[in-house]
């Protein structure tokens, strides 16, 4: 092997100790990589008409808030669709880190929650004219109404389906056929969320259909608290959603 004057090798230490430094041991960066990656998972069962684009992937407008600030924040990420229980045991294990949901004192309590609402809806119960107005759940007391099938509404299925109020309920397999069935008279009234009813009807319009709000649905960004700095990420995706225009980001027509 040949031997090269010793101002040589000096400078090709020097050389690979700069390398070195700048590169940093692989095995840590690539763990420290790792650590901040996202897992988004969003509940099968959405308050938004969800659809399938031609890869037969799912396009939902939470999604499309998710895809908005995850990209602006710098992280890789994956979307990840969960029946609601297992969302839920995901996020308190720390399988899923991230999700959009309605606030509620089981998630504070393994994650942390921003301060305000990304997204506000209603869930209204639809009717036709010939019925009477409701504004509060007793008002469905020994009537008849359609419901979409997967859905708790927060906890107003039990009332629904508690014998002592004398409801019927009709369950609809989807948002379309829960309309079609009202039109079609089945029962006297439907409950879905407006976030989803609205979409569906500007383009099934139904004459004479009438809607009462029953309660107010507020969205909420929600982190795992075994994701590394929870509190500052979550701060940082709370600066980001302050600057999207949340109707077009929804839409799908987000443009950075």
């Amino acid at each position: 092997m040949p031997k090269y004057p010793a101002p040589i090798r000096r400078a090709a230490a020097g050389v690979f100790c700069s390398l070195s430094l700048a590169l940093g041991p692989p095995a840590r960066g690539e763990a420290a990589r790792a650590a901040q990656d996202i897992e988004y998972g969003y509940p099968e069962q959405s308050i938004f008409l969800a659809s399938k684009d031609a890869q037969g992937r799912v396009d939902s407008p939470m999604l499309h808030m998710a895809a908005a600030l995850l990209e602006r924040a710098g992280v890789r990420w994956r979307a990840v669709p969960y029946p609601a229980a297992r969302l839920f045991r995901n996020l308190q294990d720390g399988t899923t880190n991230f999700s959009i949901l309605v606030r509620s004192p089981a998630l504070e309590a393994c994650c942390v929650v921003s301060k305000a609402p990304v997204f506000r809806t209603v869930l209204g119960v639809y009717y036709l004219g010939e019925h009477p107005p409701v504004k509060r759940k007793e008002d469905l007391a020994g009537r008849s109404v359609i419901t979409v099938a997967g859905y708790s509404y927060a906890g107003l299925l039990a009332y629904l389906n508690d014998p002592a109020n004398r409801i019927r309920n009709e369950p609809a397999p989807t948002h379309k056929a829960a309309f079609e069935m009202l039109a079609a008279r089945r029962a006297d009234y439907v409950i879905d969320y407006a976030s989803a009813a609205g979409d569906l009807l500007a383009s099934f319009p139904i004459d004479g259909l009438r809607m009462d709000p029953l309660d107010r649905v507020e969205i909420f960004l929600v982190l795992s608290r075994t994701y590394p700095d929870a509190e500052g990420f979550l701060g940082r995706l709370e600066s980001i959603a302050a600057t999207l225009k949340i109707d077009e980001v929804l839409k799908g027509r987000d443009r950075r």
